[in-house]
C-alpha cells in the first residue's frame, strides 16, 4: 500500500460546492482506498491505496464526487514520496528573509512549458515571487496570498492547466499526516 495526499480544488469555499468531510471520506472508502483522513474542511485527504497510477486515482475520486454530489471537482494526487520531494525542493526555504507564513505551493496537473514560464517572468507582481519546479509553483507572497495576482486563476489561465494552492502550514501538516499514516498503513 502506498500513502497518498489528494487535494480537491474549490470545495467548501464561501458556501459553494459543499461536501461534508465524513461523506467525502466515505467516497474514498467506497473506491477501495483505506484510512482516509482529512485536514481542515477544504478537501485535503491523506489515504492509502494499492493503485500506483496517481492520475487514475485522481480521476476515480473526481468521478465519485460527481456521481455522489452532482458537481465536478478537479483533484490532484501525490504520493507521500512525491510530497516529501515537493517540500525538499522549495527554493524559498533556502533563502534568508523568506518567512514560512508567506510561502505557498501551487500544484498543477501538468508541468508547464518553459516558454510560458519565461513569458510570465516578464510580468510585474510587486513583491510577490515565484519559482517553478516540475509541476509545482512555489510562491512567496509577503502581502498575503489573498492579494497576489499569482493565484489559481492566474496559473490556470496562463498555463491552461488545473491549479490548486495550499499555504506552507497546510503543506507541512499534510506531510506529517502522511508520515504517520505510512507508519501504520495496513
Amino acid at each position: 500500500m502506498t500513502t497518498y495526499i489528494s487535494l480537491l480544488r474549490g470545495i467548501n469555499v464561501s458556501g459553494h460546492r459543499m461536501i461534508p468531510m465524513d461523506a467525502l471520506k466515505n467516497c474514498y472508502v467506497s473506491l477501495g482506498y483505506s484510512n482516509p483522513h482529512h485536514y481542515i474542511q477544504s478537501g485535503n485527504i491523506v489515504f492509502c491505496s494499492s493503485e500506483k497510477n496517481t492520475e487514475k486515482i485522481a480521476a476515480n475520486i473526481s468521478e465519485s464526487i460527481s456521481v455522489n454530489f452532482g458537481f465536478d471537482v478537479p483533484v490532484i494526487v501525490k504520493s507521500y514520496t512525491e510530497w516529501k520531494e515537493l517540500i525538499r525542493e522549495n527554493p524559498f526555504l533556502k533563502k534568508k528573509n523568506k518567512e514560512e507564513t508567506f510561502l505557498h505551493a501551487c500544484l498543477l496537473t501538468n508541468a508547464p512549458n518553459s516558454n510560458a514560464i519565461e513569458l510570465i517572468r516578464s510580468g510585474n507582481y510587486a513583491a510577490d515571487q515565484f519559482e517553478v519546479i516540475g509541476n509545482t509553483v512555489y510562491l512567496f507572497c509577503p502581502g498575503g496570498y489573498g492579494k497576489t495576482k499569482l493565484n489559481n486563476g492566474f496559473w490556470e489561465n496562463k498555463l491552461k492547466t488545473t491549479a490548486t494552492t495550499r499555504n506552507w502550514r497546510t503543506i507541512r501538516q499534510l506531510y506529517n499526516m502522511a508520515e504517520e499514516l505510512t507508519k501504520i498503513k495496513p
